[in-house]
């Protein structure tokens, strides 16, 4: 069956330095992937193209460790189009899946028309095919939709092989003198771009729910401001002044509202600010450090960390509500922060020190009604975990040969990979929404 359209991916991207610093490594995958052969996509133009879609797409699958590629060489044929397949020949080699493709250029055009078809070889059916329209520079674009689609063929989870990550990277040029910069990538840490560079430190990356704008924390004026970022433009604005600490900005999921910490009342405590008429309301009031806030999925609630107990713990609070209708929502570490709910509203990803005697910090998931706990990781100082935005990994910051690295983890914790950076330490990792 045909089931071709013709899509016009006309994206502009901001023109800044790269700096490539990020590469993904699998550190760990699923026991019995699925097999797919991913058939190199004949390029039917002159020239050589700058991107390899099958290779890409072929990386996506297999980073997330659910698949398993079989190499070209192993191929019996390398079909183009649907006239082209034999569906012995797959069976024959044990693969599930199959993907075709080829990539044309209209004579003087500068864009390409990317054909792609995919197979179920058990069935004998085609589950997708589309014609993908765009220019040479966004073939990574092109592929990426494509791992996209594959993805949520065979898992139904939809896949985020589009979507980008903020992280700062921190960088020692001498003893004393260290640069801060604040990158964006893809999620795959490939076309880095510097938003933002200071010899003061940049904290706190957080997306607007749009994936528009971007809000953090820099000291570039020495004292710690939040600031909101336009990412195609880069036009920034700073919207705090107030005296002390200004940190910890989270986007409502609605985008009208970033809640933050501040302390210029005294202790730090949870503040909402109206992005619109810049309406400040106070959340939290309470003697002890409130911080690390976290919007629930409905946005009428957030959660914090606070060490009113003597411990970090998290809490959560509706807002509106009285300073004493505070609910604590993890009671079984020694120590959790950086709480962040899952998509589904029910499960909670955080930091936990277990016991006092453990030194080790890890990312965890807590069911907030069975109250059930999985350890995800076993490194022993992860932090800051950002959740894609299909709920399926978690991103974090952690430590690898000495150094910052980023790495990511399945929600079942079966699945593992990491970024690791050629220089510099890379930290706080944001992951960005879906952008359409």
């Amino acid at each position: 069956m045909k089931n071709f359209r013709t899509v016009l991916l006309l994206l502009g991207f901001l023109s800044c330095t790269s700096h490539a610093e990020l590469s993904i490594q699998i550190t760990q995958g699923v026991d019995n992937p699925i097999p797919i052969s991913i058939v190199p996509f004949a390029w039917q133009g002159s020239g050589v193209l700058s991107e390899d879609v099958a290779r890409i797409v072929t990386s996506d699958l297999e980073q997330v460790g659910e698949f398993r590629a079989l190499s070209p060489g192993n191929m019996l044929s390398l079909p183009r189009e649907e006239s082209e397949v034999f569906y012995r020949d797959w069976r024959t080699l044990a693969q599930d899946y199959l993907l075709v493709g080829k990539i044309d250029r209209a004579p003087g055009s500068q864009l390409v028309q990317v054909q792609y078809e995919f197979f179920d070889i058990n069935r004998e059916v085609k589950l997708a095919g589309e014609i993908l329209t765009g220019s040479v520079t966004q073939l990574r674009d092109i592929a990426h939709e494509i791992s996209n689609v594959v993805f949520e063929i065979v898992t139904g989870t939809r896949g985020a092989f589009t979507t980008q990550i903020l992280y700062i990277v921190a960088e020692e040029n001498s003893p004393g003198n260290t640069t801060f910069r604040l990158e964006k990538s893809d999620y795959d840490g490939q076309r880095a771009e510097v938003l933002l560079e200071s010899s003061e430190p940049i904290m706190s990356p957080s997306w607007s729910p749009n994936g528009q704008d971007i809000a953090y924390v820099s000291f570039e004026t020495t004292l710690p401001r939040i600031y909101i970022q336009n990412i195609a433009t880069g036009q920034r604005r700073q919207i705090t002044n107030y005296p002390n600490i200004n940190s910890s900005p989270v986007w409502s999921p609605d985008g009208s509202k970033l809640a933050m910490v501040l302390s210029k009342d005294g202790s730090p405590d949870i503040y909402v600010q109206d992005l619109t008429t810049n309406e400040l309301i106070r959340v939290t009031d309470h003697p002890a450090i409130d911080t690390e806030p976290a919007w629930t999925v409905d946005g009428r609630a957030i959660s914090f960390m606070s060490d009113r107990t003597g411990q970090p713990q998290i809490y959560q609070m509706e807002l509106g509500a009285s300073s004493f209708d505070v609910e604590r929502l993890t009671y079984d570490c020694f120590q959790c922060m950086k709480g962040q709910f899952l998509p589904d509203g029910v499960n909670l990803v955080h930091v936990r020190r277990e016991t006092r005697q453990s030194p080790n910090y890890q990312i965890a998931i807590m069911n907030i009604q069975t109250l059930r706990v999985i350890t995800l990781t076993d490194t022993s100082l992860d932090e800051s975990p950002s959740v894609a935005p299909n709920g399926s990994m978690i991103m974090y910051a952690t430590k690898y040969q000495g150094r910052g690295v980023l790495d990511a983890v399945s929600i079942d914790g079966r699945v593992k990979f990491r970024l690791p950076s050629s220089r510099g330490d890379v930290r706080e990792p944001a992951w960005s929404p879906f952008f359409n």
